[in-house]
């Protein structure tokens, strides 16, 4: 199994020997312009150590590895993919480690203000979904409220429909996308486990999506929503199980908002977003998996580029941050649930960002963490060596990103 992965991997990349860009909309694919066709290749990567105070352990990971494949066919229609690598390497029978495909898509240029994307790929939604490359954002690891309320990175398959005002500073955005699995729902992680992600989704379920972004001077303000169904299962199985199905059945509903700043070296951003899933009891009672019936997160963060005025600093960026995180990622729970305060969590984060040129980048910071009690409950029976559970914890992140 180990071979074939490998042998898989490596033939896509000998396949593809001529260089793509295409995160961040892949603006430089799209604004090509040119009617010839091109195809480029990129990518992005980042390793990060990480100490934890209360274990005393550190790790120190390949995080992921990601390769831009893109093929501007004429002006009008274009190919963007991103294969990613986790954790360094996939053995088979053993925990760990990912090769998948983070986009897929065909996007059909309708005008210069208006597109279609069709396969896989990235709804808006949040802020780190569409652009999380490591040199775009602060501190080693992706937020907390943008890893377990929005799970970004989140792609599913699906049609999506991108367009802008003319005469207004205001991007839309709407897309139908295969729903979620609430059979795969996790305690501790949300929605998270519940996305296809590509692999085999199913279409008896579907979910909406959309975004409206206004740009204002040195703002940029975001509200985007998400409502699909969760149980993708046979008409006749579903009512078995006493499941509501269909294209909506046992919805999952998301809203979001942000706001970001930039100027004069000084940056700063927000967002909020709330998980409901009305019919969570009715998941709990089939699949056992604790699901609740809201959680909700938000955070803010401010930070400065120590270098932006110092004059005679050129191409550097020294920028020191700090992040408040607020999440509860089962903040209302169903009568057939167990509430457990260990995910009423709170996190501080300081740190800096060190890029010597663009697309480098060298982070340090300090992560803290505070929750509520844990719930005897969920806890089983413990090795008499395992350590009691900590409400504080301090996490030290080293890292080393880039972007090509």
């Amino acid at each position: 199994m180990k071979n074939v992965i490998i042998s898989m991997f490596l033939a896509f990349m000998m396949f593809f020997t001529v260089p793509v860009l295409a995160q961040q909309e892949n603006n430089s694919l799209a604004n090509n312009g040119g009617s010839h066709q091109s195809t480029t290749i990129g990518g992005y990567g980042d390793v990060i150590y990480q100490r934890d105070f209360i274990s005393k352990t550190s790790i120190i990971d390949l995080e992921r590895l990601v390769l831009f494949v893109g093929h501007e066919f004429n002006q009008s229609v274009s190919f963007f993919s991103e294969l990613e690598m986790e954790d360094a390497k996939v053995t088979g029978g053993e925990e760990g480690g990912e090769i998948a495909f983070e986009q897929a898509y065909v996007k059909f240029n309708l005008d210069q203000s208006h597109y279609i994307t069709a396969g896989l790929f990235l709804p808006r939604m949040g802020i780190l979904n569409e652009n999380h490359l490591p040199d775009e954002f602060n501190g080693n690891e992706r937020t907390q409220v943008e890893t377990y309320i929005i799970p970004s990175t989140w792609r599913e398959l699906g049609v999506g429909f991108y367009g802008s005002l003319n005469s207004f500073p205001l991007n839309y955005s709407v897309a139908l996308v295969n729903g979620l699995n609430s059979g795969t729902f996790e305690h501790g992680s949300g929605i998270r486990e519940g996305r296809f992600e590509g692999r085999n989704a199913s279409a008896n379920n579907l979910a909406v999506t959309g975004a409206l972004q206004l740009y204002a001077g040195n703002f940029k303000v975001q509200a985007s929503g998400y409502y699909g169904g969760t149980v993708g299962l046979a008409p006749q199985q579903a009512d078995s199980l006493q499941l509501t199905s269909g294209f909506f059945g046992t919805p999952v509903v998301i809203g979001e908002t942000d706001i970001q700043f930039e100027a004069n070296g000084c940056s700063f951003k927000a967002l909020g977003a709330f998980i409901s899933i009305p019919n969570a009891s009715d998941i709990n009672r089939v699949y056992a998996n604790n699901t609740p019936k809201t959680a909700y997160g938000a955070y803010a963060e401010a930070g400065y580029d120590v270098f932006h005025a110092i004059r005679t600093v050129q191409g550097k960026q020294l920028i020191v941050f700090v992040r408040y995180e607020k999440l509860n990622i089962n903040a209302t729970i169903p009568s057939n649930g167990i509430f457990d305060g260990t995910l009423d969590q709170q996190h501080v984060i300081i740190g800096l960002n060190y890029l010597p040129i663009t697309n480098v980048v060298i982070k340090a910071d300090v992560r803290v963490m505070h929750t509520g009690d844990q719930n005897p409950a969920l806890t089983v029976a413990l090795n008499p060596a395992t350590q009691p559970y900590e409400q504080n914890n301090t996490f030290f992140n080293l890292g080393i990103g880039f972007s090509f």
